[in-house]
């Protein structure tokens, strides 16, 4: 034995060659004349995943390799993002190259409910080969099902025929539909709240008050009080961030889409508001990826703003989701602002003092803000006269399912889904007969008819399992399985959740898999939805068992039967 031999040296040894993927100059140069080199930012990170994709159709590994080295992270890092977010493709440069045309088929519960599992297959068969045809959670066009997407193209009530046209016309780009502009928006009154705001005409107390007496609670889900959230982000010494939340995807949900696609002005009007308010010294816009149209729309619509002077550049960030219902939930939602993947943080430290970059951060839902200029101009009063069964307000209800006249409707806060139905949607569908509904979308819990007339509002379905989120009704007919609906919620979870903390990652693919038996073990899934509900770390992996527990609850008739 060598007697200078010494342990661990040969650990130390230098390899000939750098371990992991090699990078190559071709890749490099591909990277690097795509992106902006002057202004590489750890935070868009997942941005930059966005233009190789646009750019090449999918992330190959030779690219990811080449922009691990311009951002100088690891392989490892850049990886785990994109592999984490649904709508990135990373393929290597062995495998067989893939169709160039991308099909995304809805397949939560309201297009489900419409065919799409059945559209999904024969598309799959008749484009195999010539179109990748993937299976995608919900779009945001529930009131058009069965929805699916062309590359960026969204085909409403979609058929095979109508597939066929916008391949064959290679109609692949986003439809703008018609909305408000900045000049029309500003000939209405537009942006005079918040010029008078900038100049003092108006104070932050001021606006503060009305808000505050008017009871406007945040519209994503949580409702927590608007003006409750401002006083707490501008208590906690600044620099202070803001985020719009974009990317609620909660299935059943299209209010926000709604909004921005018609009026976005009156958004970026109450946007600029509220961050103004808690001087905020950036806001992020961060919208889901299955809005292209929008996203197009936000965009072009700030760089307005910018050259008329009513903010200043880089002020707004609108940033591009990538496919992960868990971005909703606020501080998963920073983590992917800040180029992560969107795993929720364990609170506290909240949001509002630890959030973007650890500073104070102001979270706001599209709609909550949509409301701030229209309750100040009309006072409290105005937004308080709406209401039903002791509620006050209005609600943007997204109604989807099995009735004539699906969509948005702005109904009286506290109103009976049986009302909203009859009065707002025209009735059921001829030849249906209503058995169930979803106050809350997938994470809202599931009720029998026979409580129809409970008030639709915050607090008052939490004594039934339920709440009402971000007021996503789907009606449900007698010719749906209670059992089938629930099982299409629980799948929904198990696909989207983060998998950071075992109650929700084991327990949603436990609940499937006991769900989808024949008879189902009551016992295990009771307990099974215990635990989920107990001790998952965040609010979505806490109600992913709402379907499950409310079916086992209000419909036992059906469980087992034969």
């Amino acid at each position: 034995m060598n007697s200078n031999y010494k342990p661990g040296e040969g650990r130390r040894k230098k390899f000939a060659f750098d371990k992991g993927r090699q990078l190559d100059s071709l890749s490099l140069k591909e990277v690097k004349e795509i992106l902006p080199l002057n202004d590489i930012r750890r935070d868009h990170l997942i941005e930059y995943l966005h233009i190789l994709q646009d750019k090449f159709k999918f992330l190959y590994s030779r690219h990811l390799r080449a922009l691990a080295d311009v951002m100088k992270l690891s392989m490892a890092e850049v990886y785990e993002v994109a592999t984490f977010y649904a709508h990135f493709t990373i393929v290597d440069e062995k495998d067989e190259k893939l169709p160039d045309i991308t099909v995304r088929v809805c397949e939560s519960l309201t297009c489900s409910l419409f065919g799409s599992e059945k559209l999904y297959e024969e598309l799959s068969n008749k484009y195999k080969g010539k179109a990748r045809v993937l299976k995608a959670p919900c779009m945001g066009k529930c009131d058009y099902a069965p929805a699916l997407e062309v590359e960026h193209n969204h085909v409403d009530n979609a058929t095979i025929d109508k597939v066929d046209q916008v391949i064959t016309s290679k109609s692949f780009h986003p439809i703008i539909s018609k909305f408000i502009d900045l000049e029309n928006y500003i000939s209405n009154g537009g942006y005079s709240l918040f010029k008078k705001l900038k100049s003092k005409e108006v104070t932050y107390e001021e606006i503060s008050k009305v808000i505050s007496e008017s009871n406007l609670r945040g519209l994503g889900g949580a409702g927590f009080p608007a003006s409750k959230k401002w006083e707490f982000v501008r208590a906690n010494k600044g620099p202070r961030m803001m985020c719009i939340n974009g990317d609620e995807g909660e299935v059943g949900t299209f209010k926000d889409k709604y909004y921005l696609d018609t009026d976005p002005h009156r958004f970026l009007e109450g946007t600029l508001i509220a961050a103004h308010i808690v001087e905020a010294e950036k806001c992020f816009i961060y919208m889901r990826d299955e809005y292209p149209g929008i996203i197009k729309i936000l965009r072009e619509e700030v760089k307005k703003l910018i050259k008329k002077g009513f903010v200043e550049e880089n002020f707004i960030e609108v940033r591009r989701g990538a496919g992960a219902y868990i971005c909703g939930e606020e501080s998963a939602l920073i983590e992917s602002v800040e180029g992560k993947r969107g795993i929720p943080r364990h609170r506290p430290p909240y949001v509002a003092q630890n959030g973007v970059y650890g500073l104070p951060t102001l979270v706001h839902n599209v709609e909550t803000v949509y409301w701030i200029r229209e309750i100040f101009e009309k006072g409290s009063e105005w937004f308080l006269s709406f209401g039903r069964n002791n509620r006050t307000g209005l609600r943007s209800f997204s109604v989807s399912g099995f009735v004539k006249s699906p969509g948005v409707k702005l109904a009286p806060a506290g109103i009976s889904v049986s009302d909203l139905i009859n009065e707002y949607c025209g009735g059921m569908l001829d030849g249906h007969k209503f058995i169930a509904y979803l106050p809350g979308g997938a994470s809202g819990g599931i009720l029998p008819a026979s409580l129809s007339n409970i008030p639709l509002d915050f607090d008052t379905l939490q004594d039934y399992g339920c709440f009402i989120g971000s007021a996503a009704i789907v009606i449900i007919s007698d010719k749906v399985d209670i059992k089938d609906v629930a099982l299409n919620l629980m799948k929904f979870f198990e696909d989207e959740s983060c998998g950071q903390c075992t109650p929700c990652r084991n327990g949603t693919t436990m609940a499937v898999k006991l769900m989808k038996e024949k008879e189902w073990d009551i016992k295990i899934l009771e307990e099974v939805g215990n635990v989920m509900t107990d001790a998952s770390i965040c609010g979505l992996g806490q109600a992913a068992a709402n379907p499950l527990t409310c079916v086992l609850k209000y419909f036992p008739e059906q469980i087992n039967s034969i």
